[in-house]
């Protein structure tokens, strides 16, 4: 592609021809504000918060969609284009709610942020109220069209990155505002409740449903035995939330964090990963064996199985029968863990730590409550997570790492990268491979990157003894659907294969840190690969406190009592 030469506030600039105006002033650490504009989506051009005046043009022209040309000269800080800018934003502001101090997105809001940036002091303009009622229907999210500014980024993320396009342009001219078809409630509409919305929004109108206040009540409820179980990607990314870098590995101060906040006992989900990876991979090995519904896909993702409930109910017998990991310590919880700890199941809560709305929704399900309890009572997300260790002052900069608590706190480094898109299928590949050929895997051997990276869909064999178990990785909805639609063809040939809702993965969750994009993602998995190369012990079949409940408790994968506590089923909606 050429090159064009063209000059932004007169500093010259080469770049490629088909960049946008706003990507060329980036290139030159020229800031240009935008609002709609999202650097994983593109550009809606709507808000009109990026113009920017073009000599020889008689209007201003969105730089996040206008294209350079040779010879242009772009001024983005003209009276003109500040004019338009504070216009632009005051007009959102004159009916955009002023509860600032009590929003959830507070400090992270990027339309205050944008308003202040701008200099807005005062609304010349009579404010003019909407008065639309809170869409709290969802256990997972709440939307308040009050405060939605029309950007249209949750739109796009739906639609094109998950293929649900459970949103929709409602209305005309004033009363124009985003929500489900017929002004219906989110729960009562095709949403598979990921919160990508709730990542995207620039304000406050899509936000997860807040239990914090749930979690607290139990804490300081004596009769109330409350332990929490914290997920393969809260790692990398709770201290990210507090303000550390991205793809901070905190583990150990996490742990002290959650002890300081008052919990009784602090696990660690990975625990249940590595069971995870015994019962799914049993599972498989078991239906090789017999030639049952091949391929065989995993169950991890409470998104992914929702969205297969409603698009494809017709391959729910594909889908491994496990419950996540996070239902299965649930489960164990309020078992296993009550037998050893002589604690009555009824007192005992569950907290979990989750980088995913939709476990919220998981959560709740009818079909969690194998301990004859709602196994898993509360599931917070990182951010959730974050506001309460800043409402209780504490500093994690300060504390001294501290381990999990045994037995449901010992895990493996294939735990671990549960976390990353493909991680549950290296996991599960290291122990098939040794389980079938008796082999052991050199630590260089135990990365099987084929099936790591971000591309939408990924492919790999791996040879045992003879026969090559095929197998493929999908993250993001809309690149679920293509291994889907093939499968559902006939067409397809793997044995084995992982579907993750979030791009990226869990590290990617609808309930990660405000600001999430694609290259944060990167940055977050390769810290979970970097922990996994960090630890001990790093194949599930060797997790000692695993073969520790198989012997105790459970008898051996895919026994009776692991089918009761550890497998589902579906519904087709």
């Amino acid at each position: 592609m050429s090159k064009v030469s063209l000059t932004i506030d007169n500093k010259t600039v080469f770049t490629e021809q088909g960049t946008t105006i706003l990507e060329a002033a980036k290139s030159v650490g020229i800031n240009i504000p935008t609002l709609c504009w999202h650097e994983d989506l593109g550009s809606p051009s709507g808000c009109r918060v990026c113009v920017v005046e073009i000599v020889g043009m008689r209007t201003l022209q969105p730089a996040c969609s206008y294209l350079v040309a040779e010879g242009m000269k772009v001024y983005t800080n003209s009276s003109a284009v500040r004019t338009a800018r504070k216009m632009a934003v005051e007009l959102l502001l004159a009916h955009h709610p002023d509860d600032c101090l009590t929003c959830s997105r507070n400090l992270q809001c990027e339309l205050q942020k944008l308003a202040f940036d701008l200099g807005i002091r005062e609304i010349r303009f009579t404010r003019v109220r909407r008065g639309l009622p809170k869409d709290e229907s969802s256990p997972s999210l709440v939307r308040d069209p009050d405060k939605c500014i029309n950007c249209r980024r949750c739109l796009e993320v739906c639609e094109k990155v998950q293929g649900v396009a459970a949103l929709s342009l409602v209305n005309r001219g004033f009363s124009t505002i985003v929500m489900p078809a017929f002004e219906a409630g989110l729960q009562d509409v095709v949403c598979v409740m990921c919160g990508q919305c709730s990542l995207v929004c620039p304000t406050g109108a899509i936000t997860e449903h807040d239990d914090t206040k749930l979690v607290w009540q139990a804490l300081s409820d004596p009769t109330k035995h409350v332990i929490v179980q914290t997920a393969p990607a809260i790692r990398v990314s709770f201290g990210e939330e507090l303000g550390l870098s991205t793809g901070s590995l905190v583990t150990g101060k996490m742990v002290a964090a959650l002890r300081q906040l008052g919990f009784k006992r602090v696990f660690d989900t990975n625990f249940a990963a590595d069971l995870t990876i015994l019962e799914e991979g049993h599972e498989l090995l078991s239906r090789l064996q017999k030639g049952e519904e091949l391929p065989l896909i995993t169950s991890c993702s409470p998104g992914w199985i929702k969205y297969a409930e409603y698009y494809y109910p017709d391959l729910l017998p594909h889908i491994s029968t496990c419950k996540s990991p996070q239902q299965m310590f649930g489960a164990l919880a309020k078992t296993y863990y009550a037998q050893k700890t002589g604690l009555d199941p009824k007192d005992i809560f569950v907290v979990s730590i989750m980088p995913c709305t939709a476990k919220k929704f998981e959560a709740k399900r009818p079909e969690m409550g194998s301990s004859e309890y709602q196994d898993v009572d509360i599931a917070l997300t990182t951010r959730e997570l974050g506001r309460m260790i800043r409402c209780s002052g504490i500093d994690i900069a300060q504390l001294n790492e501290e381990d999990f608590d045994e037995p449901l706190g010992i895990s493996t480094g294939a735990g671990a990268i549960f976390g990353a898109t493909g991680g549950v299928m290296e996991a599960a590949l290291r122990t098939i491979y040794e389980v079938i050929t008796g082999e052991i895997l050199t630590p260089e051997q135990l990365a099987f990157k084929d099936v790591r990276g971000l591309d939408g869909v990924k492919e790999a064999s791996v040879n045992l003894k003879g026969n090559d178990l095929k197998v493929a990785v999908a993250h993001g909805l809309v690149n679920a659907k293509k291994v889907l639609d093939k499968i559902k063809s006939k067409d397809a040939p793997w044995h084995f294969v992982e579907i993750m809702c979030c791009p990226g993965g869990c590290v990617g969750g609808g309930g990660q840190p405000i600001g999430t994009t694609m290259k944060k993602r990167a940055e977050r998995a390769a810290a979970l690969y970097k922990a996994d190369q960090g630890m001990e012990l790093r194949l599930s079949h060797k997790n000692p406190a695993v073969l520790a409940l198989y012997e105790e408790f459970l008898e051996h994968p895919l026994s009776k009592r692991s089918h009761e506590l550890l497998h589902t089923h579906y519904t087709p909606r």
